[in-house]
């Protein structure tokens, strides 16, 4: 596996995203709130789509960065990514 990268620039998240067929979303919970997601497509029932703006302001408000990497070791784009602490 390649280096992962933290970012929370929302431009290049948004670039990220977009260029892997993603779009934001959040998954349901059973409590109050969600937990931000990106959504490539396949069937999970419990992710609700959410526009570009409540997805930042969410990654804005719970302090959160975008940790992704843009290549597999074997050099295939790569759709890891994770949402962590920022420090």
């Amino acid at each position: 596996m390649s280096e992962a990268m933290k970012t929370t620039n929302h431009e290049v998240i948004r670039a990220w995203i977009e260029a892997r067929g993603g779009r934001p979303a959040v998954l349901s919970t059973s409590g109050k709130g969600a937990i931000l997601r990106v959504d490539f497509g396949e069937a999970e029932e419990a992710l609700q789509p959410i526009g570009w703006d409540d997805f930042f302001r969410i990654l804005d408000d719970n302090n959160l960065a975008f940790l992704h990497q843009d290549m597999t070791a074997d050099g295939a784009t790569s759709r890891f990514n994770e949402f962590v602490e920022r420090e």
